[in-house]
């Protein structure tokens, strides 16, 4: 089976948030089953990292982007058993960030992406790789499976080609007016409602749901919410018309990378069975940080992009409520003003509280080993990787009961409980339910016995990819067997 994944971002080469690391695992994951071909296609940003072994693809070929033509070079390296590819475009890629600065969104996002998409497919026809799935993810790659089911229709090159789209937050639509579906070059009568019209304008997220052959999001529960309306954002309705053909696949985390055992990124290796690297990872993260060094105080951490999803509105007052009972590290960049209020907390509160406004993937290694408890107070949470990082480094997580934080932790109900549990819940959005719920977590975090129970059946957990990837190349199988 020949494979394409799509993509704005991967890990290790260009990061953001946690859709890089899903794309990266699968890629590598997909690559690792017989009688595949995978190709990775990324955009070249500026700063693209591990990249020093690139070859240029020889030859330009070119993408209409409304009466333009914009031209467009491959280049690509060998990456275990796949092959990434990354689209060249000075005009639309040479820049500092991935989507936006500090004064907002890039203004032409709308032709970057839809550059990308369309430059994908011409570069398979340009490469003769004939793909027969392509798996577009988010909005960015949202327009891929709309190019193949009607500019590329009778093109004879992608007769076999099938597209599954993954929607890693329904929150990002990629939402634009009229004229970036023009500028697409898709045709105007299919600039309806059931198609491509979109209050007015063109959602790249709901063209990806409505064109693909089968359309997943990254956890069963979040897949469900989604049809209930629950945080849907207005495409509950295109979703359900998707029947079947829509399901929740829970992501997974790469266990090379993320080992605490093997982890070259802490100051020592631990495991289930000895803990004594994980308390001098906690004494080493408080020295850092700039926190007293006191083993028994406990460490709640966070590691998150700065968003009122991620409750971040709370975490003011609750780092104030819980002063001189537990100490705060948090690590993440988003929205300025959080940036700002979290700074001055930091400064106020030295001895309790340390904040670093970084996108740091040493740090973070270092805060998921060194912490006690990890938080993450989601308004919704399609799947999180963060809490299934930090069980298996040992750190407790305390999170909201929603999406994929439901299918993955097993909340604390009491000492009876324990040894089958693996974090704690959040039963209430708001600063006094994050209060409630971390003083059940001070509580038990005293009873050391009951403590280390939840921490080693935390770290037996196992939140590989196979079994995510068997369910991907199910679907595969099953929409390539389709007669169209």
């Amino acid at each position: 089976m020949n494979i394409v994944l799509a993509a704005s971002e991967a890990f290790p080469f260009c990061k953001t948030g946690g859709l890089a690391d899903v794309v990266g695992a699968l890629t590598q994951d997909f690559s690792r089953t017989r009688g595949t071909k995978v190709l990775l296609f990324l955009p070249r940003y500026r700063n693209i990292k591990n990249a020093s072994s690139l070859r240029t693809v020889p030859g330009v070929f070119y993408i209409p982007v409304g009466s333009r033509l914009e031209p467009a070079q491959i280049s690509y390296l060998k990456w275990g058993n796949a092959l990434v590819f990354f689209v060249e475009s000075n005009k639309y890629f040479d820049r500092p960030e991935l989507y936006f600065t500090k004064h907002g969104d890039y203004a032409d996002n709308d032709e970057r992406f839809m550059f990308f998409s369309r430059a994908v497919l011409e570069a398979c026809k340009f490469i003769g790789f004939r793909p027969d799935i392509i798996h577009a993810h988010d909005w960015q790659a949202g327009l891929l499976p709309a190019y193949l089911k009607t500019v590329y229709k009778t093109d004879a090159f992608f007769t076999r080609t099938r597209c599954m789209f993954t929607i890693h937050n329904i929150a990002y639509q990629g939402y634009f007016g009229r004229d970036s579906f023009v500028k697409a070059g898709f045709f105007e009568p299919d600039f309806t409602p059931d198609k491509f019209e979109y209050w007015g304008g063109i959602s790249y997220l709901k063209t990806g749901i409505v064109f693909a052959d089968k359309v997943n999001t990254v956890s069963p529960t979040y897949a469900q919410e989604l049809l209930r309306g629950q945080n849907s954002f207005g495409l509950e309705g295109v979703l359900r018309h998707k029947g079947a053909d829509f399901l929740g696949i829970i992501n997974g985390i790469d266990g090379e990378v993320w080992d605490p055992q093997t982890d070259t990124m802490i100051p020592m290796g631990y495991d289930d069975e000895s803990l004594k690297g994980k308390a001098l990872c906690k004494a080493e993260l408080q020295k850092l940080c700039g926190l007293p060094q006191n083993p028994d105080i406990p460490l709640c951490v966070m590691v998150s992009r700065l968003a009122y999803q991620k409750g971040v509105d709370l975490l003011p007052d609750l780092i104030r409520a819980m002063e001189g009972k537990m100490q705060f590290i948090i690590e993440g960049k988003g929205d300025p003003n959080a940036e700002h209020i979290l700074g001055e907390l930091a400064a106020r509160y030295p001895s309790s509280f340390a904040f670093r406004a970084v996108v740091d993937e040493i740090l973070a290694h270092k805060i998921y080993a060194g912490g006690d408890m990890f938080l993450m107070p989601s308004r919704f949470e399609p799947c999180g990787l963060s809490q299934m990082i930090s069980m298996r480094y040992g750190t407790l997580p305390v999170v909201s009961k929603v999406g994929g934080l439901a299918d993955t932790v097993k909340g604390y109900e009491g000492d009876m409980t324990a040894e089958l549990k693996t974090g704690f819940f959040i039963n209430e959005m708001s600063v006094n339910g994050l209060i409630n719920a971390l003083n059940i977590v001070l509580s038990v975090y005293c009873k050391k016995r009951v403590w280390k129970a939840m921490l080693v059946n935390a770290m037996a957990e196992d939140f590989s990819w196979e079994n995510s990837s068997r369910q991907y190349m199910k679907c595969f199988n099953e929409i390539l067997r389709r007669r169209f």
